[in-house]
Formats: structure tokens, C-alpha cells, sequence
């Protein structure tokens, strides 16, 4: 037996445990499992729309959540549903979350484990598996920085190893030593992919050197035997009290059934599945405990008969929940946490000048004296004070802890300031340059984004993004990448052209309790001064301003856009043009812009991102649609080339949408 599987799975070390103990962690291995038969029922009769099953996994699941102290935070995966049952979520709720209904999770608008829920300490996966890695090394960094002597669990999957997000997660956790148990469920199969066409190495805890994690912190455990996996993870949860650090824990098993239902197993050789039957955790572990004297039949029996009577309870319930009637002004309301701070309209006059790059550092820096839980975190923002020194002198003021500098993972630094967020702190990523976002697109368009709608999780985070060209800095440093991120709901974005705006949009930005994409034009850091009040101020996101009014045509822009309007219009003082600079762009604002092209006819939208599919292109469509009549002409776009950005000094005078403004507004205007 002993050579056929990766552990004795016959040794059921007790480990003092008493016999209440060990009969009640057979209960617990018992519900899952016995949950499961039910849902092959309840798929079978269409009630359920798709099962990932745990069978054969479920000692794993449920020795980590009994091991685990209850007020620590588990990041489970599909196949760890002895995590919900142990930590004492209601099968009611449980059963309605898998039905679609409003009294499960997430209003029916995710399904299976794609939840989380705080009161039970537990955030469940997104559909890209790695990620929640980052997340756990945010909450894990919480409790270090509270000194609480706590941690975070999270699993992952063989197949789900082999994803950046995996390596990532674990190097930073390694290089800021934090408190996360970090469970790989080694189960030989990615789908229907085998492990010799996912890995070369033999073992997950093989990898734990070359991120610095020494031999004795890569653990490997007999996933079928539930008190060897609960006495490893306990032992690891008391040993990180004292040494915060990150502990790998691989589980060797075997899943029973398919990936889920609907895939099969006609992948496995034949034979597979009745080898790893003969050490099936459940039918295991009743033998052990029969063979001990724990465990009777009529124990056994009773257990069984409360845990058959509960779960048709909890279906009954869950079954006479009504079935979700959506409803437009909830959906749309439920992208956003609540608690946006109520902002100016503008700021405050002040005679006090300060440039774009000094406004912005007195927000950021303003906001850290008034958020003790204010991280930020970026590469080389610490004692260097990030490449255009915006968080200079902050950590002689602030401390390392907070000031932190990243290695260069924007996935695995994104994800950890969302579990900040979760945590109860708050979080600032400063992209080194904006075009750098795209390694960390995944957590921001699927986890900040979608969170608070999923399951009602604020993602208090602003990434920082410094962008934008005019500085000879070729195709991956000079790109504008806001449209990338327009697109997507629950984001909201900010975009200033002043410096007064930088300062107060920065301190709205951190103040929101939702995620917030920050741009700061890197050609106005130390080109652009002017007045910023000294005092603390936030600007409302959604209001855009008036830069000069005029009669015969509007200007839409912002950032840059609104220097190069106002230079084209100072050398045409014949023209009578409004400026409007949006300062935001989610939300912007609707009703300012329609406003004025009813009241001028023509309009024309100015940005420097590239024309197709640009922000300038909703921007025109709305006003098509709700200014028609008033419309003396075509709404008119200017935007630069589409093309990559190019570095030679002509080449980027040419791309830009500045070479083209002046010509594009005269068209409009004698049209």
C-alpha cells in the first residue's frame, strides 16, 4: 500500500485528540460528502446548473478550516466545500447560492464557490484560479502590520500552479516573510491534463528554495488522512505566532470524479479511480475509527440521520426562497460600496503655487497622516522615492512598513492591496508607468471591478498610474491605457489637468471605499504650476468643469488634451470656443457635456490615446443620441494615430492628436 501512494494513508495519528474530537471531525468529513451525493441528485433534476466535486479531497477541506482559528481568512477553491460546511455557513444559504437565489451570496450573480462571505471569514475564487494567491498575501500583510500573530490560508491546484500568478504570490510572501499557509491540493490532474504535462518537478514542495523558503516550511501531507492534515496545519498556524513567514503545504490526493460533472473521466487510465478508492478519506477514516472503538453503528447512524435531516432542511429552505426578479436600479447600484465621501464641486481659491508633481505628493502624503491603515506599495517608491520621486521623503515620515517596496509583480501587488481592503485597510499601487498594467489587468478588471457586485466587498484600492507621452519614452512607456479600462463596470476612473484637481480628485480617490484608477500625466509633473489650496479638500468624482466658455462649438478633453485645447485657442482669440475638461471619465459628466452642445451645435471630443474604440468615441455616440437636433454638424474626433507609439522625436510630434487639433477645430468650425 505504502508504494502505491504518495503517504501511509492508514497511520491516522490522533495526537491526543480525544475520541468526542475525532468522532466530531468525522462528522464534519461526513456532511460534505453526504452534501455532494444530494447534488448529483439535484443536478441530475436541472435544480443546479454545474458541480465541481471534492470527493476524495474532502479531508483536506475540512482539516484545514478545523485547524484554522475561526477569525482568519480562507481563500478555498472550487473543490473545497468542507471549508463552507466546517466554518458553519447554513446550508440554506449554501443551497440557494447554488441555485441562483437572492438569499445565497451574490444575488444570483455568480455561482458555486465564486462568493465570499466576512462573517465567516472566507473569500471564495474567481475563475482564473491564481489570483486570490495576491489577495491572501494582502490579508496576511494585514496581520503582520497589526502584529495580531495571525495568517491566511489559501489553496491552489496543481494545474493552478503552473499560473504567474502562483509564482508571483509566493515570491512576494517570501521577500516580506508574510504569515500565508499556502495549500496546494495536488490531486495529478488539471482538467484532463496529467501532471507530467503541467510540471517536471516531482514535488510542489520542490519549489520552495528557489523562493528562499527552507525545507522545513515546504510540508508535504497525506490529503486523504483528515488528522494528518489537521495536525500539520495547526502546527503551522501555532509556529507562525511567534515567526511570521510562508509556509508551502502540498496535499497529496486524488479527485474521484471530473474536473466537473458535465467533463467525466474517460481521461483516467483505467483502473485509476479503484486504486485511490481503497484510501477514499471517508470510507478510510469510519474503518479507523470503527477499528479504535471511536466510532459504532448506531453513532454512525445517528450522525448520518442529523446530517440527511439538516440538508433536506436546508433544501426545503432554500427551495422556497422565490426565484430572482432582476431589477435594473439594484444592479447597477450594487456596482459601488456605499460610503463615497460627499466632495467640492471645485476646490477652494488659494494664491499658493505648486507643480502638478507637488500637488499630487501633498494628497497622497495628507492622505497617509489621515489613514493609519494607508498602504502603498509600488516598485522602488520607497527610500529612491519611485521614479518621479512623487513618495520622496515618505518613508522618513511614514516607515517602510507602509511605504513598501514591491518586487516587480503587479498581479500578485494588486491582489494584495484588495486584501488589504479586505482586511479593513486601505491601498495605493503606484504603477511605475501606466503601460506596465497590463501585468496586473487580470486582478483590476476581474477582482477590484466585479468584487463588491459579486458578494458586496469593497475594494478600497487606487492604482496610480503615470502616463502618457510627449517625453521621448517610446511604445511601453508613453501609451494612454484609460480606454482599456472604461469599458468595465465598477472601476471608477480619474484623470486631472490641474494641479488643484490632482490634489483633491487623490484625496477622493483614497477617501472612496471603491476601486479607482489614478492618471497623471507624466509631461505635467514638473511642466505645469498653479494655485492648490493648503487645506485638506476632495473633489466629487463625475463633475467636470468649464475652462472658458464660448458660443459657436464645444471642446470635450482632459489631462493634456486640456493644455494643447487652451494653447490652440489663446492663438485664435477670433474663435468662441467652450472648454469643458471632464477631470474623470467613470463617471464623467453626462449633463455638463450635453448642456453646452445644445446651447453651442458642435462639438468636438480631444484625447491622446489612439481614435479606434477611444473613450472620444462613446463621448460622440452619446451626443448623437441625445443632441441631434441641436447638431449643426458631425460630432468630430481628434486623437492620435492608430498606431503603437513611436520614440523618435518627429515620429511622436506626428502620432500625437495635438498636431491635428488646430486644423480638425477649424473643419468644425466653418462647417
Amino acid at each position: 500500500m505504502s508504494e502505491m501512494f504518495p503517504h501511509n494513508p492508514l497511520r491516522f495519528d490522533a495526537q491526543g485528540l480525544s475520541e468526542e474530537a475525532q468522532r466530531q471531525l468525522f462528522g464534519q468529513l461526513l456532511l460534505p460528502r453526504m452534501i455532494e451525493e444530494k447534488m448529483m441528485s439535484q443536478l441530475r433534476q436541472g435544480k443546479i446548473s454545474k458541480w465541481f466535486s471534492g470527493m476524495g479531497q474532502e479531508a483536506i477541506s475540512v482539516g484545514v478550516a478545523a485547524a484554522m482559528p475561526s477569525d482568519k481568512f480562507i481563500f478555498p477553491m472550487h473543490r473545497n466545500l468542507g471549508i463552507f460546511t466546517t466554518r458553519g455557513i447554513p446550508l440554506s444559504r449554501l443551497f440557494a447560492q447554488f441555485q441562483g437565489k437572492d438569499a445565497g451570496f451574490t444575488k444570483g450573480r455568480d455561482r458555486s464557490f465564486h462568493f465570499g462571505s466576512r462573517e465567516h471569514h472566507i473569500v471564495g475564487m474567481i475563475s482564473h484560479l491564481g489570483p486570490q494567491l495576491g489577495l491572501a498575501d494582502g490579508v496576511a500583510l494585514a496581520e503582520k502590520l497589526d502584529n495580531t500573530g495571525g495568517c491566511s490560508f489559501v489553496f491552489t491546484g496543481d494545474g493552478g500552479a503552473s499560473e504567474g500568478d502562483f509564482h508571483e504570490a509566493i515570491n512576494v510572501a517570501a521577500v516580506w516573510q508574510l504569515p500565508v499557509l499556502i495549500g496546494i491540493e495536488n490531486n495529478a490532474w488539471g482538467l484532463s491534463t496529467p501532471s507530467v504535462q503541467q510540471f517536471r518537478c516531482a514535488h510542489f514542495t520542490d519549489k520552495a528554495i528557489g523562493y528562499g523558503i527552507p525545507e522545513e516550511d515546504a510540508i508535504q501531507v497525506d490529503g486523504n488522512d483528515l488528522f494528518d492534515v489537521y495536525h500539520k496545519v495547526r502546527q503551522c498556524v501555532e509556529s507562525l505566532v511567534e515567526r511570521p513567514r510562508p509556509i508551502i503545504l502540498e496535499f497529496k490526493t486524488f479527485r474521484m470524479r471530473g474536473h466537473e460533472e458535465a467533463s467525466g473521466t474517460k481521461y483516467y487510465p483505467e483502473g485509476l479511480i479503484e486504486t485511490w478508492a481503497q484510501v477514499d478519506p471517508v470510507e478510510r477514516l469510519r474503518a479507523h475509527l470503527y477499528s479504535t472503538g471511536v466510532l459504532n453503528e448506531s453513532q454512525e447512524e445517528a450522525m448520518r440521520a442529523a446530517i440527511k435531516s439538516q440538508i433536506e432542511e436546508g433544501l426545503r429552505d432554500a427551495a422556497s426562497e422565490p426565484v430572482i426578479e432582476a431589477s435594473t436600479v439594484e444592479e447597477l447600484t450594487d456596482r459601488f460600496a456605499p460610503g463615497t465621501p460627499v466632495g467640492l464641486k471645485e476646490a477652494p481659491s488659494s494664491n499658493r503655487e505648486l507643480r502638478f508633481i507637488d500637488a499630487i505628493q501633498e494628497g497622497l502624503r495628507e492622505s497617509m497622516r489621515l489613514h493609519d491603515g494607508l498602504v502603498l506599495m509600488g516598485q522602488d517608491i520607497g527610500a529612491y522615492g519611485g521614479v518621479f520621486k512623487v513618495t520622496e521623503g515618505f518613508v522618513e515620515e511614514f516607515g517602510e512598513d507602509r511605504v513598501r517596496n514591491t518586487p516587480l509583480c503587479e498581479s500578485a501587488i494588486v491582489g494584495a492591496g484588495l486584501g488589504l481592503s479586505i482586511a479593513g485597510k486601505k491601498a495605493m499601487v503606484e504603477m511605475q508607468f501606466s503601460d506596465f498594467v497590463t501585468c496586473g489587468f487580470n486582478q483590476i478588471v476581474n477582482n477590484l471591478a466585479k468584487i463588491h457586485w459579486r458578494w458586496g466587498q469593497a475594494a478600497d484600492v487606487v492604482v496610480r498610474m503615470p502616463t502618457g507621452g510627449g517625453v521621448g519614452a517610446g511604445p511601453y512607456h508613453s501609451q494612454s491605457t484609460e480606454a482599456w479600462f472604461f469599458h468595465v463596470p465598477g472601476l471608477k476612473i480619474a484623470y486631472p489637468s490641474t494641479p488643484a484637481d490632482a490634489k483633491g480628485l487623490l484625496r477622493m480617490a483614497i477617501d472612496d471605499p471603491n476601486p479607482v484608477l489614478f492618471f497623471e500625466h507624466k509631461y505635467l509633473y514638473r511642466s505645469l504650476t498653479g494655485p492648490v489650496p493648503e487645506e485638506d479638500y476632495l473633489l466629487e468624482f463625475g463633475v467636470g468643469r468649464i475652462v472658458r466658455e464660448g458660443r459657436d462649438a464645444t471642446v470635450i478633453t482632459y489631462g493634456l488634451g486640456v493644455q494643447w485645447a487652451e494653447q490652440v485657442l489663446d492663438a485664435h482669440p477670433e474663435w468662441s470656443v467652450e472648454l469643458i475638461d471632464l477631470r474623470t471619465l467613470l463617471p464623467w459628466d453626462e449633463a455638463l457635456v450635453m448642456s453646452s452642445v445644445q446651447k453651442t451645435g458642435k462639438a468636438l471630443v480631444l484625447h491622446e490615446d489612439t481614435m479606434t474604440g477611444g473613450i472620444g468615441a462613446e463621448i460622440s455616440a452619446r451626443i448623437h443620441e441625445q443632441c441631434f437636433e441641436a447638431l449643426d454638424a458631425p460630432v468630430a474626433r481628434t486623437a492620435s494615430l492608430d498606431t503603437a507609439f513611436p520614440f523618435a522625436a518627429d515620429l511622436e510630434r506626428n502620432f500625437m492628436a495635438n498636431a491635428r487639433l488646430e486644423s480638425d477645430l477649424t473643419h468644425l468650425l466653418r462647417r
